[in-house]
């Protein structure tokens, strides 16, 4: 049954974002779904019972359209569109990967937080941003990504200081190796290449990351979780796995 609140999720067509929409769903909020995949995010929205709008966080336009349909009093806002592109070391790097990321994973989660806010404010509501094991350490070719996560970790943080004295909460869910089309996506549809990241141990999966923000979001209203950061046992730091081993 509804709870009468509602929950935008962003990069919601796949993966972790998909997997929050229906937890969400099943914990009662309503929840509105907002990616580039149309086709994709109307089935999840029938199938929850939510609403689908297009949504690309790296267009001015396209954010300020989407965040215009939103209720008045938003609960929950889950920036989760992003994502990582090549593995390069910063010899070879190629500008438009480099500011892909940052267009998607930086300044499209400030630009729907930006429009958001007002909502947030009028219904209490609560920022959870996906960022990343790669928001809090560095690793060898993966610079604009981990440049890109360090960045969105920081907004979160400062935006956690500026809304102190305000009822919205903010919260960053920060994952390890999670098996979705993350690996896919990054190496450009190599799908051979993409399964090599997970080989040899038992990655975490989307529906893993859900859980951490249901969580969070479900806490009493006086509680802040400031900050998540889940990996799969075999995962020590984001260059350290242990394959091979049965975990």
């Amino acid at each position: 049954m509804s709870n009468g609140r509602w929950a935008v999720v962003t990069g919601a067509s796949s993966g972790i974002g998909e997997a929050t929409a229906r937890a969400l769903a099943k914990v009662g909020f309503e929840v509105m779904v907002g990616a580039r995949r149309m086709e994709r995010l109307e089935a999840l929205a029938a199938e929850i019972g939510g609403q689908a709008m297009r949504l690309d966080v790296a267009d001015a336009a396209s954010v300020e359209t989407f965040c215009a349909a939103v209720p008045a009093e938003l609960a929950v806002l889950v920036n989760n569109a992003g994502g990582a592109l090549g593995l390069e070391p910063v010899a070879q790097a190629r500008d438009i990967d480099w500011l892909t990321m940052i267009e998607t994973n930086v300044l499209g989660l400030m630009r729907v937080t930006r429009a958001l806010l007002p909502r947030l404010l009028a219904g209490r509501g609560h920022i959870v941003n996906v960022t990343s094991i790669a928001g809090r350490e560095v690793y060898p070719n993966g610079a604009g990504y981990t440049a890109a996560k360090h960045a969105a970790r920081a907004v979160t943080q400062t935006l956690r200081m500026e809304l102190n004295g305000t009822p919205v909460r903010v919260t960053d869910v920060a994952p390890g190796l999670v098996e979705t089309e993350f690996s896919r996506v990054r190496f450009f549809g190599d799908v051979e290449r993409a399964k090599k990241t997970y080989e040899g141990l038992t990655p975490l999966t989307a529906a893993d990351i859900a859980d951490c923000v249901v969580w969070a979001v479900t806490r009493p209203a006086h509680v802040n979780v400031d900050e998540i950061v889940v990996k799969p046992v075999a995962q020590a730091t984001a260059s350290m796995v242990a394959r091979g081993r049965g975990l």
